[in-house]
């Protein structure tokens, strides 16, 4: 992918319910101008929602999806409404398409109550106007349309733009924190998850972020840091770390230069920064026959050593047996880096070099994994959820994931946050953002 494409995270994703057989379908071909949803007369023939990125005039970058029918019945027909239901988790701008002949049924209006308590902005279309006997005037987010004859479709897609605007996304990733001329460095790992040749995703974005601002970014790996900040003239504003080499990062970058990670920078671009420092304060607490929610928003390739599903738990339980052995503070680097670094290796398939006295073996923390968009509508079981930065979720369903943690008294935070904790420098990464390093204290 270049750093010229719009990811489908960063578009604005406007979803199309309704009742069966009201035209969803028809609708959402007559405004793509393509036949993208299959159209038939019989109900049901929208099984699963069905997503496409495009641009879409005059809205630009879109994510446009097609869903199955609220009414649907049946077992079958109960999973298509509940799969119908969680495309709102994840949708900026709902349109409601209704058949003009018959109105707004129950079912419509239970989706009008849905929009309004998520906070969704949303327009009412009624769709067969040209089968109506007088010619019907909408009102300011309700409009009459016929996606057969082309009547009132412009004017849909008007309407539409003019509620995208309404949720245009002003957040940036970190060029708030650069003045012109700034120097940045980001200390990017060789990802062998990712595709040869390309950076991952939340580093391209980032990169694009700090060229935005005027600021210069360099890139280097973090075996080269020292020798990288030892040949710049200028001192740099901000170093910016993969959080996966946060401890080596950390002794290599002065103390007078700000530190944060790219997954920190993302739970406060899209989640909830608060929260996740909140919750990276569960880590201390952690119990025997606790279990922990480890979630990525994206589908990947698991590599050997995987971030989510290996190395996580792996340094879960071994913080958890340090802080039994001794109290830690998580301020205190050389305690926190000692958990880190006394990692199993792995020598003709035995596990040797582990300090015995941080032995994790006898840590009873489970760990369960969620990826893409699956994530739990009971949260009740877990201890502590753990999510990924969420570069490939939009800002809503990242939202949404959080409010869902909060109100179910489940304390989540993420990958950086969690990271930083167990390394001892969470107060060090979160300089950037002085009011969140108050939370510390509190």
């Amino acid at each position: 992918m270049s750093m010229n494409d719009v990811v489908s995270a960063e578009r604005v994703h406007i979803g199309f319910f309704g009742v069966r057989n009201a035209g969803k379908s028809s609708v959402v071909n007559a405004v793509t101008g393509q036949e993208m949803a299959l159209v038939s007369d019989v109900k049901g023939t929208t099984t699963d929602p069905v997503k496409k990125a495009m641009e879409l005039l005059p809205l630009g970058p879109v994510v446009i999806i097609d869903t199955p029918g609220i009414d649907d019945e049946g077992e079958l027909g109960e999973l298509r409404v509940k799969r119908a239901r969680q495309v709102l988790n994840y949708t900026d701008v709902a349109v409601l398409v209704l058949d003009a002949q018959k109105g707004m049924s129950e079912a419509d209006r239970g989706l009008v109550a849905l929009f309004e308590d998520k906070q969704i902005p949303y327009a009412v279309v009624y769709n067969k106007a040209d089968l109506l006997d007088a010619n019907e005037n909408g009102t300011e987010n309700t409009i009459y349309v016929s996606a057969k004859t082309g009547q009132n479709i412009y004017e849909l897609k008007e309407l539409i733009a003019r509620l995208v605007k309404q949720e245009e996304n002003r957040k940036r990733i970190v060029a708030d924190l650069l003045a012109p001329n700034d120097v940045v460095v980001l200390v990017v790992p060789i990802d062998s998850a990712a595709p040869k040749g390309r950076l991952i995703l939340p580093q391209q974005q980032t990169i694009r972020d700090v060229l935005e601002a005027g600021a210069a970014a360099v890139v280097t790996r973090e075996s080269e840091l020292k020798e990288t900040l030892a040949s710049l003239k200028k001192k740099p504003r901000l170093v910016i770390t993969d959080s996966q080499a946060f401890g080596k990062v950390s002794k290599d970058t002065p103390q007078d230069i700000l530190l944060t990670s790219f997954s920190i920078l993302f739970v406060r671009y899209k989640g909830d920064l608060s929260a996740a420092i909140r919750g990276a304060a569960q880590l201390d607490h952690l119990k025997d026959g606790d279990t922990v929610l480890i979630a990525e928003g994206c589908t990947h390739h698991r590599q050997c050593d995987d971030i989510g599903t290996v190395k996580l738990p792996r340094w879960i339980r071994e913080y958890v047996a340090r802080h039994r052995s001794e109290c830690i503070s998580p301020d205190c680097e050389d305690h926190a880096n000692t958990v880190l670094s006394a990692q199993p290796q792995q020598e003709n398939g035995k596990k040797t070099g582990q300090d015995p006295a941080y032995d994790a073996s006898d840590v009873d923390i489970r760990f369960e994994f969620t990826s893409g968009m699956g994530f739990p509508e009971d949260l009740s079981k877990y201890a502590l959820i753990v999510h990924c930065g969420g570069c490939m979720l939009n800002e809503r369903e990242m939202q949404y994931r959080v409010r869902q943690a909060v109100d179910a008294g489940v304390p989540i935070t993420n990958y950086g946050i969690a990271i930083a904790q167990m390394h001892g420098i969470l107060r060090r990464s979160l300089g950037p953002f002085p009011d969140a390093q108050k939370l510390l204290d509190t």
